[in-house]
C-alpha cells in the first residue's frame, strides 16, 4: 500500500524555477503540483486541496492577489513565498500573509538555493497531514 504524500502546490512563470522546486518538494516527501497561470492554480487549489503553497510574487498574476484568494478559501497551512524581489518587498508580503491568517514560511530570495529550501522543506513537512 503506498502511502499519500503531502501536496505541495506551486505557482511560478519560470519553469526551470518550477521544476527546480518541484523536485526538491519530491526530494523531501512532497508531491508537488505544478501551476503556470493564476486560473490554473486557483482550480488546482480547489480541486486537490493541498497540504502547502509555494509562490513566486512577480508574474503575471499578483502574488498579493493569491495571498489574499488563500486566506478567502480559509487555507491553514504553510505558505512559501519563493521571488526575485528585494528582501523588503518579501518582508511586506510575509507579513500581510500573517496578516491575512495565513501560516507563513520562508520567504526565499531567488535564486534560491537548494540547502535553504530543503531546510524549510524538511522542517514543514512532520507537521502535515496528507
Amino acid at each position: 500500500m503506498k502511502l499519500a504524500l503531502p501536496r505541495l502546490l506551486l505557482i511560478d512563470d519560470e519553469p526551470a524555477l518550477a521544476a527546480f522546486v518541484a523536485k526538491a518538494a519530491g526530494m523531501c516527501g512532497f508531491e508537488p503540483i505544478i501551476a503556470e497561470r493564476d486560473g490554473q492554480f486557483r482550480n488546482l487549489f480547489r480541486e486537490q486541496r493541498p497540504q502547502m503553497v509555494a509562490l513566486d510574487l512577480g508574474m503575471p498574476v499578483d502574488g498579493i492577489e493569491l495571498l489574499r484568494f488563500l486566506a478567502e478559501e480559509e487555507f491553514r497551512e504553510p505558505v512559501l513565498i519563493i521571488s526575485g524581489f528585494d528582501r523588503r518587498v518579501l518582508e511586506s508580503a510575509y507579513r500581510l500573509g500573517e496578516a491575512l491568517g495565513l501560516q507563513m514560511v520562508g520567504p526565499l530570495e531567488k535564486p534560491a538555493r537548494l540547502e535553504q529550501l530543503e531546510e524549510i522543506l524538511n522542517r514543514v513537512r512532520p507537521t502535515l497531514v496528507p
